[in-house]
């Protein structure tokens, strides 16, 4: 059910030492990235300048936060063959980390016997978990926070699990 939550800036701004977030999908339907994924698809061309508009105010929060010593971590599950989507964020990962995140990719069959949360989540200083919930076509519909303790636990032990077996970006080859 949508509740009125702090936005994401509020949240990551508020951090003291770790954002972790764990994303599941393998296709996203954002609206800001209409235009970009487009291009994308028809040329193999993808927006990678840190500083360019669909850039700059992602990386301004990412550095912001790592200058104050948060750690970003981002850890995705993907199917392989890697869908469109996948290969075209694959492609601009590297302004993540330039930005200070930390990226890791695992393979969905490799994640089978591990306990994941339904949903793509954010976890904040292990006192918030922000879900996002998503219809079937990739589409964002509502995020949720919740700060209870067990929910918390059960999503950075899953983020944990995940990042321990998951391979790092500069690792990482999409086939």
């Amino acid at each position: 059910m949508p509740q009125k939550i702090p936005p994401f800036a509020e949240l990551l701004a508020a951090t003291t030492s770790t954002a972790l977030h764990l994303e599941m999908r393998d296709h996203y339907q954002v609206d800001e990235e209409a235009d970009d994924f487009a291009r994308w698809r028809q040329t193999g061309q993808r927006d990678a300048d840190p500083a360019s508009p669909y850039w700059a105010s992602w990386v301004a929060k990412v550095r912001d936060a790592t200058a104050r010593g948060v750690a970003v971590r981002r850890a995705r599950i993907i199917s392989i063959p890697a869908s469109a989507y996948i290969r075209y964020e694959h492609a601009a990962t590297d302004v993540n980390t330039l930005a200070g995140e930390q990226v890791r990719w695992l393979l969905r069959t490799e994640a089978s016997d591990l306990c994941l949360p339904g949903n793509d989540f954010w976890v904040f200083d292990d006192r918030a978990v922000r879900f996002h919930y998503f219809a079937g076509d990739g589409t964002w519909t509502y995020d949720e926070l919740r700060e209870e303790t067990e929910v918390v636990k059960m999503c950075r032990a899953s983020f944990e699990a995940v990042w321990e077996r998951a391979t790092p970006h500069e690792d990482f080859q999409i086939s």
